[in-house]
């Protein structure tokens, strides 16, 4: 089997510039459409669409800004979110001072979820 290095061995997607290759082709007709329109009747409106499409499916690192913002929303506004605090192992004396050292902390964190658990060496 033959392999080839760019790019990554022809399993990545087609990007030209900052956009994926099918938005800049979107991107292309609708900016001539939009020229057009913009020229015969004085009409702004696609132009402003286009500019918009244009802004919003920006690629840097396999996400675009619109995929960004709909992480975004579905973070802060779609999801409820949930804090639980809760100890682990026995109460720690407040009479005994506990050094940076003898902490040990664990923090998992998956799918919008943080917990952490704090350890005290007795």
């Amino acid at each position: 089997m033959t392999q080839y290095l760019y790019p990554q061995n022809l399993r990545a997607t087609a990007n030209l510039w900052l956009w994926s290759l099918k938005d800049f082709c979107i991107l292309g007709i609708s900016a001539l459409l939009s020229i057009v329109i913009l020229v015969q009747t004085r009409f702004v409106i696609p132009a402003v669409v286009t500019l918009c499409y244009g802004f919003l499916t920006i690629r840097m690192d396999e996400t675009t800004v619109l995929d960004f913002i709909k992480y975004a929303v579905r973070y802060f506004i779609g999801t409820q979110q949930e804090f639980r605090w809760r100890q682990a192992g026995p109460a720690p004396n407040l009479h005994t001072k506990h050094t940076l050292k003898s902490a040990l902390c664990a923090c998992e964190y998956s799918s919008l979820k943080l917990r952490c658990n704090i350890f005290y060496d007795q």
